[in-house]
């Protein structure tokens, strides 16, 4: 068991049971009980923007979490015990460097004319991150690769992030800097805190955490995401080389289902058995 452990993870449908399967009651208290001791740094790593993370940490109740990777690794807070929320510019300042001197503007010019983009809210925009709802039917190839065509045209190097609101029924598409993604975002976090992959532990569920499932980093993916995800999360794990760093929960760990934080649990004490007497630690008198 390392001395220091850094757990990154998702929010929606990850640690916070907002999908259609049922949530393991006390599943929640007890990562909260993980997360609060000395040895574990918490960062939360979400496609949301700062109030929505912090409006699922109260109304969710939530580990106050040291860092917080937002707007799908766009943006870096370092939260931390005083609750500052400080943003990390060195962070933005790398990623700006793929766009070229462009703008969030400049892009949004170049993609005007796609009839099936269609403009998130001005909430779910920031200076790095384009962010478009797209319909489920559309054919995504041919239009990724016209955006791709597009803005390489003008030196842009640009990354998609592809997901699917289920509840809303449509697509979703992030265009950001080819350097900002959640797991380029994790590894500078690791850098910069000093954790490696032997300290490190990554739990998603969903099309945008894929990249981070299927690297180096030790992964957990929880058993309510669905097959499809599930399919390409072990197809591409394999494809890298990383097939023993992905972790498929499939419940049953203390009597739990495997959903959300329940799976977030059985796949941390998959790679690191030592937590078992950190959560049978006595129950926190903060969780309510």
């Amino acid at each position: 068991m390392p001395e220091r452990l850094l757990i990154c993870t998702d929010l929606d449908r990850t640690l916070i049971p907002n999908g259609p399967q049922p949530e393991s009651p006390g599943a929640r208290e007890c990562f909260y009980r993980l997360a609060s001791r000395a040895e574990v740094t918490l960062a939360y790593v979400s496609g949301r923007h700062r109030a929505l993370v912090q409006r699922a940490i109260a109304n969710y109740r939530l580990p106050q979490p040291d860092f917080v990777i937002g707007d799908v690794g766009t943006t870096i807070y370092h939260v931390g015990a005083s609750n500052d929320w400080q943003r990390q510019a060195d962070w933005e300042a790398h990623i700006a460097e793929d766009w070229h001197g462009r703008n969030h503007a400049d892009i949004k010019a170049l993609l005007i004319d796609l009839p099936a983009l269609r403009v998130q809210e001005g909430s779910k925009q920031n200076a790095y991150k384009l962010s478009y709802y797209v319909p489920l039917h559309y054919d995504q190839a041919s239009l990724s690769q016209d955006i791709e065509r597009r803005l390489q045209q003008h030196g842009i190097a640009a990354r998609q992030i592809w997901s699917v609101d289920e509840p809303a029924g449509i697509g979703l598409l992030d265009v950001t800097p080819a350097r900002a993604s959640k797991y380029h975002a994790v590894e500078a976090l690791m850098h910069t805190r000093g954790f490696d992959v032997t300290n490190t532990v990554f739990c998603g569920d969903s099309g945008n955490d894929l990249e981070v499932l299927a690297s180096p980093l030790c992964a957990v993916l929880v058993a309510n995401a669905q097959p499809q995800v599930r399919k390409t999360a072990l197809q591409l794990a394999a494809a890298g080389g990383h097939a023993d760093r992905l972790y498929v929960a499939q419940g049953g760990y203390r009597g739990m289902n495997g959903n959300y934080s329940a799976g977030m649990l059985e796949g941390i004490a998959h790679y690191f058995p030592g937590i078992e007497t950190w959560l049978d630690a006595p129950a926190l008198q903060g969780f309510s």
